[in-house]
């Protein structure tokens, strides 16, 4: 390509830009900046949603963790009181359990000592 094609493709594609510039100009008018200044206020205010969003899904996420973390403490507490409590039970229900042979005897010494 010469240095004439080439001045001649610029210069083309400049009125080819300003054309399409005027297109968007009679289309949209004055108005054109003023849509652009909302759609950057739109995006803008997106994003600040986006990232508040953002921010409560972390707290309520952490908050959440707390939460089980919470619960499962005081679920190995209460388990570690039930055992407790249910082994003091057994305890105490072999202490107060007589066995069958031994009473057996027993009553056999108390008649034995009463017939005499």
């Amino acid at each position: 390509m010469s240095k004439g094609n080439k001045e001649q493709s610029n210069q083309s594609q400049l009125e080819a830009n300003s054309k399409i510039d005027a297109i968007k100009q009679l289309i949209f008018g004055e108005n054109m900046a003023e849509y652009s200044q909302e759609f950057d206020t739109l995006k803008k205010e997106l994003e600040k949603r986006r990232q508040e969003l953002s921010d409560y899904i972390d707290d309520t996420r952490k908050e959440l963790m707390t939460a089980i973390d919470n619960l499962s403490t005081d679920l190995n507490i209460r388990i570690s009181d039930l055992e407790e409590s249910l082994n003091d039970k057994a305890a105490s229900l072999d202490e107060k359990k007589v066995d069958r042979s031994q009473l057996g005897n027993l009553l056999i010494k108390l008649g034995e000592s009463i017939k005499s």
